[in-house]
């Protein structure tokens, strides 16, 4: 009620305005006394006749459209402008004092026709970003399709998996206990349940996207890694990269993915094998009709409604951002990165344009009634990493983003079979001042110190790795590398330093393969200890060998030596970096960040302060929450390739849709099962699968904490 009434006013006052300048303008109207009044006087006469006109065509105009329908459409046409310009004069004869009746008829026409047009414009802005009227104007869309495509096709229960991207368990509990998210509440109050799961070292969408659609994590250590077989960085977030990923992880599960029949991938980095795609990070750089995933933004910008409601809420958000931005420096606020530059457009490109495209992609797969859709939200990870993980900028995306959830669940009421929501995280975010800000200087000129090369005076920064980014890069059609990183390094003796949220990564190009301990210690006898025994490291990395600070080491082979010296970081801290140096792409040297239990906090590689990638509190514990009609889930899903088959059995539940490649053929590898095969006990020693670890304070499966929602 209040949203109409606002509504109404803002309409009025756009009328009023443009009657206004009407009167300024055509020299035979006017609204005021042949003495003369005062500009108050006239804008009171304005707004008396703009508010006579509007009630005039919202009660009298129906009824006499209705008493016209037996004329011909042409000469209703024809009419229809006579018509409005006989109720605007109507309007003005009821301006006290005959303030507006100088209008001559033809006068009343063109004054009519304008302000009928502004007030339509405004409403129109207005009204679309109205959820609650843009699901009518959905409900009447689904109406006329399903009267065009004839019956509905039935069938079993879809399933759409939404992705609140750098949702933790914790923060997901919590925004729906203080009702920051009210459809999430409902939801767990009435149809669904939450449990947490725990990612890989790789605490990243790369990795976990990676294994959730394609049911492979195997070989990604980082969100960018150095190949020294090719010599190139590799990048989850560059186009190039992506599509090597996923062409990679079809290989060795001999699986298409989760979506390869009926389905559709939208906003993600991979295609999960979908046929319907967009915002498909791993298609985009493909060059002609080959990419189908900018068709997207097509779809969605060809409706004019859409274009007004984006970008009316673009240029808000922009105008958000600079003022949060601006509010924290003002208060001196820390832990702080930098946030101008085109910082404010990148964030209103992925909390608005991002999302009311991915949302209305879904909205058309509903309406389609495919079997399977796969949705990355990517508006909290994105703001998340510059504001932090928790605050009242995050807190407002989240509500945000539970409207939008409401939204697709209203729309589901209308689509042409039924819809089970499946809604799920790919990593959480760990909050913490960024490691350049707390110790002076970069990982880099660090790793440089420690190999006797020179540091620059002026510490270099390092980009931040959010998906936006990319996204924002792929929509404008740039080049794939002109995203800040380079593909190949130069030549020459230095290292190779990157960075993945609190994770880093060091490679030296000249050592063959794999470098060893000693091979590193002869080359650069200063470099391990200075690394270890800095308050900002919590422990290496090295060939198979765990260092800590204080000389502390443990052998990954060695039963329980590295549970021990890592058990700062939680439960499977061990298994995962044990799992991570079997990889054959794993850096010389991997350096995960200190990380304080007591507060939840770490150093950041990169310019975060919210960040994922390392081990080391909330990013390591996404959620996964389900409607209670399926099968329950295994108390401890450890590693997204977990997470994956746990999807494709819900999948199978609901009658597909998911078909497997051909059979391998003979003389293939062992680790390269098709899907049938791919359990977690039947993979290489490599691939070091998981399976019944604890859970450790974590609760187990459904079961939220006492003071949180079920």
């Amino acid at each position: 009620m209040g949203g109409a009434l606002v509504r109404v006013l803002l309409v009025w006052a756009a009328s009023t305005l443009t009657l206004l300048v009407l009167a300024g303008l055509l020299p035979d109207f006017r609204l005021q006394s042949a003495d003369g009044d005062s500009v108050t006087r006239v804008g009171l006469t304005a707004a008396w006749g703009a508010g006579a006109f509007g009630l005039l065509t919202a009660l009298v105009w129906p009824l006499v459209v209705r008493a016209l329908l037996l004329v011909p459409a042409l000469v209703l046409g024809l009419l229809v402008f006579f018509l409005n310009g006989s109720l605007l004069l109507l309007a003005l004869s009821l301006i006290p004092e005959d303030r507006g009746a100088a209008a001559a008829p033809e006068t009343a026409v063109v004054v009519a026709a304008a302000m009928s047009a502004v007030a339509s414009a405004t409403s129109t802005a207005l009204a679309v970003r109205d959820d609650e009227a843009y699901r009518r104007r959905l409900r009447r869309l689904a109406s006329r399709r399903r009267r065009r495509r004839g019956p509905p096709p039935g069938g079993p229960p879809g399933l759409v998996f939404l992705q609140l991207d750098g949702v933790g368990y914790r923060l997901l509990c919590r925004a729906a206990a203080e009702g920051l998210m009210p459809t999430v509440a409902d939801w767990l109050e009435h149809s669904h349940r939450v449990m947490p799961w725990r990612t890989d070292w790789s605490s990243q969408t790369g990795a976990s996207q990676l294994g959730i659609l394609h049911g492979s994590t195997f070989d990604v250590p980082a969100f960018r890694w150095y190949e020294k077989d090719t010599g190139e960085v590799m990048v989850c977030n560059r186009p190039t990269s992506a599509a090597e990923l996923q062409r990679r992880a079809v290989e060795r599960t001999r699986d298409g993915g989760l979506l390869t029949l009926d389905g559709a991938s939208r906003g993600n980095l991979f295609s999960g094998g979908a046929d319907q795609l967009a915002l498909v990070l791993s298609v985009a750089a493909r060059r002609g009709r080959a990419n189908r995933s900018r068709a997207g933004y097509f779809a969605y910008f060809s409706d004019p409604a859409n274009a007004v409601r984006t970008a009316l809420s673009f240029v808000a958000e922009v105008l958000r951002e600079i003022g949060q931005s601006l509010r924290s420096r003002l208060r001196d606020e820390h832990p702080r990165v930098a946030r101008g530059g085109l910082y404010p457009l990148i964030r209103a490109f992925a909390t608005v344009v991002e999302r009311d495209v991915v949302v209305s992609a879904v909205i058309g797969d509903l309406f389609a009634g495919r079997s399977a859709v796969y949705a990355d939200l990517v508006a909290y990870d994105e703001v998340a990493h510059h504001s932090g993980p928790h605050g009242r900028d995050t807190d407002r995306v989240l509500a945000r983003l539970d409207r939008s959830l409401a939204l697709l669940a209203r729309v589901a009421e209308h689509a042409p079979r039924e819809y089970r929501f499946v809604l799920l995280s790919d990593h959480g975010q760990s909050p913490g001042e960024t490691f350049l800000g707390r110790y002076g200087l970069s990982l880099e000129d660090l790793v440089r110190a420690g190999c006797g090369l020179p540091v620059p005076r002026r510490a270099g920064r390092t980009r931040s790795g959010a998906e936006a980014r990319a996204a924002v890069l792929a929509a404008l059609h740039r080049p794939v590398e002109e995203d800040g990183e380079e593909a190949r390094p130069g030549p020459g003796p230095d290292p190779v330093v990157l960075a993945s949220g609190n994770l880093g990564l060091i490679s030296f190009p000249r050592l063959p393969g794999r470098a060893r301990r000693r091979a590193i210690e002869r080359a650069h006898p200063a470099l391990l200890p200075t690394l270890a025994n800095h308050p900002g490291v919590g422990f290496l990395l090295v060939d198979g060998e765990v260092l800590g600070p204080a000389g502390a080491s443990a052998r990954l082979d060695a039963p329980g030596a590295a549970e021990e010296l890592l058990a700062a970081f939680g439960p499977g801290a061990a298994d995962a970096v044990r799992r991570t140096d079997s990889f054959p792409h794993v850096a010389d040297i991997m350096v995960n960040s200190a990380y304080d239990p007591r507060t939840g906090t770490v150093h950041a590689f990169e310019e975060q302060i919210g960040s994922h990638g390392g081990l080391g509190g909330e990013q390591g514990h996404p959620f996964l929450m389900w409607p209670t009609v399926l099968s329950q889930p295994a108390p401890d899903l450890v590693g997204a390739e977990a997470v994956h088959e746990l999807l494709r059995r819900w999948l199978r539940e609901a009658d597909g849709p998911q078909v497997p490649l051909p059979p391998r053929p003979p003389g293939r590898q062992p680790g390269d099962d098709g899907p049938e095969d791919h359990r977690p006990d039947d993979h290489g020693p490599e691939d070091h699968r998981r399976k019944g670890e604890s859970s450790g304070t974590l609760p187990s499966a459904g079961g939220a904490a006492p003071d949180e929602p079920r």
